[in-house]
């Protein structure tokens, strides 16, 4: 039988992303933050539905990821919308540019997680998946489910 990989404990998960794409590869980048960001997303207010990675001069940036402004902040608390930079190696994001430009690919975010201290971001190229694909994979889904239904009452 085939070893579970365990999912990294995630602060916040794009669900959405694998049922639409088909991840080809995954890449760790730290995220360059304003306090009152750190603190709402260390509490998990953070989404990453509907957010997608941008190069832009050389550089990558998460737009569309909504950050709720902190609880216990004042008036110089954060923009929940903005773009934020990402820190990744130059040779990482000349491959996510070269993918998503030539080869048509797209870089989604996938989880926001801690590591230590810090803050990461998973980030994947996808590819998108056809509606037939997202049917197969759930029948898939179901199918797997009730195997282990079946083996559990065994």
């Amino acid at each position: 039988m085939a070893k579970k990989i365990q999912p990294k404990p995630s602060l916040a998960r794009n669900r959405r992303a694998r049922f639409e794409y088909e991840i080809l590869e995954t890449f760790e980048a730290g995220m360059v933050l304003q306090g009152t960001e750190v603190k709402s997303i260390r509490s998990g207010q953070v989404q990453l539905k509907d957010s997608y990675i941008e190069i832009a001069d050389g550089e990558a940036f998460l737009v569309g990821a909504h950050v709720s402004p902190y609880s216990h902040g004042n008036i110089t608390n954060h923009e929940p919308e903005r773009r934020r930079k990402l820190l990744l190696h130059r040779s990482e994001i000349d491959k996510i540019y070269g993918r998503t430009a030539i080869q048509g690919q797209t870089c989604v975010p996938l989880a926001v997680y801690l590591k230590g201290n810090n803050i990461k971001l998973e980030i994947g190229l996808a590819r998108g998946k056809k509606t037939r694909d997202r049917r197969l994979d759930l029948k898939k889904r179901i199918l797997d489910r009730e195997a282990e239904a079946a083996l559990k009452d065994r």
